[in-house]
Order: structure tokens, then sequence, then C-alpha cells
């Protein structure tokens, strides 16, 4: 796909990787519409991205109405977007044993519903027009290596990598391309910002200075997305912790147990 004079929708545009992805798109020659449910992130994105920028919206992914309404103004400018990027996602921490149902359903939400609800609210009318596109749906690592002591996270992306590769089939034929992007550590807020309990709670700022340090710039990620809308591969990971982690697990699983292991010892230190 060509983006100039593309239209891209992004989720969670506000900040990390939606924020550089939506400016990806942008400096590629796409317009882009942006939502997010921070409406000073969104101010700040419009100022940087001036005419290149369509339409922000403050919305919740989990809402089934805020997304439906988001996308009837959507479809009221245009007949069909051509990119859909469901970024949105935040993170919770902690064993199953100290995870609330009432933080499973805020995950699941956002991170599953909400890539649901971007799907399901803007890929019909892609079919629709029926001159194709592309969905980007983001993943994780932890969608392909199921780490101990963030059960609720990677149940999480596993779904969204299961349902990322039904869906690229079911949408083949309509020629709209569907990528699950995996990415390993990246130095966004979504630990800060998340919900962690037991250990990790307890060493949040640990873990927050952690990802800051260590992570790839969401830069990087919005580079591998805009990639991946031009090639449609149905996978792709992101940094050499991701590429290691997912080679392993498919090449040498009983090396990924010990892994799992250690990791869960170092957790707990």
């Amino acid at each position: 796909m060509k983006l100039e004079r593309k239209v891209a929708v992004v989720t969670g545009a506000g900040s990390g990787i939606g924020r550089a992805t939506a400016k990806a798109f942008a400096e590629a020659g796409a317009t882009v519409i942006a939502c997010d449910v921070d409406p000073a992130r969104l101010t700040a994105l419009a100022a940087e991205l001036g005419d290149r920028l369509m339409l922000t919206r403050r919305v919740d992914v989990a809402s089934r109405a805020e997304m439906a309404a988001f996308a009837a103004e959507v479809h009221a400018k245009v007949p069909a977007v051509d990119i859909v990027v469901n970024n949105a996602g935040v993170a919770v921490g902690g064993t199953f044993l100290e995870t609330s149902l009432d933080d499973w359903d805020w995950l699941l939400g956002i991170n599953l519903r909400g890539v649901v609800h971007g799907c399901h609210f803007f890929v019909p009318k892609m079919v629709e027009r029926g001159s194709g596109g592309h969905v980007i749906n983001i993943s994780s690592i932890l969608g392909i290596y199921p780490a101990p002591g963030v059960t609720a996270y990677v149940a999480s992306k596993f779904a969204v990598l299961g349902f990322s590769q039904s869906l690229r089939s079911e949408l083949a034929p309509h020629h709209i391309g569907v990528t699950a992007i995996c990415p390993g550590l990246i130095a966004t807020q979504i630990v800060a910002d998340g919900r962690m309990a037991g250990d990790l709670g307890q060493r949040r700022a640990s873990v927050v200075d952690m990802f800051r340090k260590q992570g790839l710039a969401p830069e990087r990620v919005a580079q591998v997305i805009v990639d991946a809308v031009r090639t449609n591969p149905a996978v792709r990971t992101v940094g050499k912790d991701a590429w290691a982690v997912n080679a392993l697990t498919r090449l040498a699983p009983r090396i990924t147990q010990r892994l799992g292991g250690t990791l869960s010892r170092r957790l707990a230190r």
C-alpha cells in the first residue's frame, strides 16, 4: 500500500506508540484520525500534525457506544478509512492470585474488546468500499511467550495475536491485510499508567525506570507499523529482545520454560 492520501485511524494516539505512529503516518503522507482518553494529549498531537490531522476525539475504546459514535463521525467524513491501528492498551501486573476481577475487566475491555471494537466499527466499511486496506493490531512479545507474573496481560495479548491471525485469513479475499505487532521492551508509560499488584506493585518505580532506560523508542515501533502496512506480514516483532524470545519459544521451548522460572525468581527479589 502506498500511504500518500490514505486515511489512517489510530487509537490510543495521545502518547507512546500511538503518538509515534500517528506522526509516522502523517510524515508518510497519510491523513490521520486519532482518538485517546486524554484530551490534553490529543490537543498536543493536533498541534504537531497540523493539516495532516482530520479529526481527534476523546474515546474510550472499551465502550461500544463511544466507538460506535466515533466511527459514525469518521464515516460522515469519508466512506471508509484505509488503515486502522488498534493500539490503545493498558497493563496489569501481578500473578493470577493477585489480580482482581475488576482488573481483568479493565484490562480486557481495553486490550481485547478495544481491538474488536476497532475492527467491528471500521472494517465493514472497508469491505463495502471494495478497494482493500490494512488493520494493525498491537499484541506483544507476551502474546507469544507466556511470561509468569503478568497473567492477565499475557492472556489479553495472546488473544489479540490469535484474533489477528484468524481475521487475516477471513479478510484476505477482500484485499485487506491484517498484521499483529509484537513489541518487546518499549520506553512508554504503560507500566507507570498501569495497575500493579503484589511484588510488581512494590517495585513499580524500578520497573518504570527499567522501561525508560532499556526500552526502545516508540518511534521504532511506529516505523515497523508503517512498513507492515506497506508489506503486509502476518506478525512482526520489534526489538532484539522480542526477536530472541520469539525464536527461543519456537525452537527451544524447554529453554523458554527455564527462562520463565528465572524471570519469576528475579521478580520475587
